[in-house]
């Protein structure tokens, strides 16, 4: 539970201002959420802010796949249900463009409001038009490598390694190094090499991204135009359909986040390409007793991830004294004391100063490594269409890894679709 004396005088004074018209029976915040760690560390914080400022905070919590949908149709209609929103960074272009969303750009530069903390990177993956501040950073989901040290280190596998490549076997620094080894794992162990969530859409789409910014490609050109459909595109495409094929657990083609870690928590799979955040979770006796003490976190081998986000915004379609209790606790939940509190439950700051917290690096010594794969990070194209996008990368990804496609159809087929997108 949050200390509230820890909260600065200053801070306090400000929110103090901004909620003093503003009473618990006066205004109830309704959001609506994604059911995952994240939401579940805030939402245990959320009796101090209710007690500090008296705005009551009701959390709706639903899977992502439905999220999108029911924000829209609050958002269209004359006053939404949702007066508090989070947003994910893969529909900040359709929300912005939209109109849905209120401007904070003033409120923001305002004393209290210390955006300058924020990772850039966050700010400019959320934000369509660097000139306005339409959505506030709250947690990353960058991307990287979770992998068992133990493995490594295994007698049986280095000598195998040993026998095959002439080398010692040691974690690659290369995404086709990468695949080798969990190909390699795979044949030599009872385990996957890789636990990969192959499911159609937001699974697959992200989880491939990773071998595309880890293989020096791109989506999207300086002029505005697809460069998949190239050669770092057609390297990607075909390490990702022989990792999926050859070291995936069964049944990888339809596996989601959730099942890839509990394949992880299990000890059945060496390594995930997965969201940084995730190694608290799986490094913990409790839950995960097979793997715990046994796990570390890396960039991705090539050097970069996927890196996408979430964002607090404001309905424009809301009366101002609900804006104004969504601006107070939005000030609240990402000021750095809170923060703080979040990261050392887990939390994925998108405030610099949070990864160097000598309190959050003595519990979790690997925010050091974090705060690299943040920096690293890439992000999947953001515009209008993205969402539409993603679902295309998805069909042909799977079409891919089934063996119903050839690596260049796919890759044509989604870079055309992606030119088409742009342009409309």
């Amino acid at each position: 539970m949050l200390n509230r004396n820890k909260v600065t005088l200053l801070s306090g004074l400000i929110l103090l201002s901004l909620t003093a018209s503003v009473r618990a029976e006066d205004v109830v915040l309704r959001a609506l959420m994604e059911d995952v760690p994240e939401t579940q560390i805030i939402e245990k914080m959320l009796p101090d802010f209710e007690k500090q400022y008296h705005i009551k905070v009701q959390f709706e919590k639903i899977g992502y796949g439905d999220m999108h949908d029911k924000l829209v149709s609050q958002l269209i209609q004359p006053q939404s249900y949702y007066n508090l929103l989070e947003v994910d960074f893969l529909w900040a272009g359709e929300f912005s463009r939209a109109g849905w969303l209120s401007d904070l750009t003033d409120e923001v530069k305002k004393p209290g409001f210390d955006m300058s903390a924020f990772i850039p990177a966050t700010v400019s993956l959320l934000n369509v038009d660097e000139k306005k501040t339409l959505l506030v950073p709250m947690y990353n989901y960058s991307m990287g490598l979770i992998y068992r040290t133990d493995v490594l280190q295994d007698a049986k596998l280095n000598s195998a390694w040993q026998a095959e490549f002439k080398q010692p076997l040691a974690l690659p620094t290369t995404l086709d190094g990468y695949v080798s080894l969990i190909k390699f794992i795979s044949k030599n162990s009872d385990m996957s090499g890789a636990a990969m969530q192959g499911q159609r859409g937001d699974p697959n789409s992200m989880e491939f991204s990773n071998y595309l910014f880890a293989s020096g490609g791109a989506y999207v050109n300086a002029e505005g135009k697809s460069a998949l459909n190239g050669p770092a595109g057609h390297k990607a495409m075909s390490l990702y359909a022989d990792a999926i094929k050859n070291a995936a657990q069964k049944g990888a083609l339809s596996a989601t986040l959730d099942d890839t870690v509990r394949l992880m928590c299990s000890g059945k799979a060496f390594s995930m390409l997965t969201y940084w955040w995730m190694l608290p979770q799986l490094d913990n006796t409790a839950a995960c007793p097979a793997v715990a003490g046994k796990l570390a976190l890396t960039t991705v081998p090539g050097g970069h991830g996927e890196s996408g986000g979430w964002g607090w915004g404001v309905p424009k379609n809301i009366p101002d004294k609900e804006k104004q209790a969504a601006l107070t606790f939005i000030q609240w939940v990402q000021s750095k004391d809170v923060t703080i509190a979040r990261a050392l439950q887990g939390h994925a700051p998108v405030r610099s100063d949070v990864y160097t917290s000598a309190e959050v690096l003595k519990k979790y010594p690997y925010y050091k490594d974090a705060l690299n794969i943040v920096a690293t990070g890439k992000s999947f194209p953001i515009f209008t269409y993205s969402a539409q996008y993603e679902d295309v990368l998805g069909t042909q990804l799977s079409l891919l890894a089934s063996g119903e496609n050839t690596v260049d159809a796919s890759l044509k087929s989604t870079s055309d679709q992606l030119d088409k997108l742009l342009q409309k």
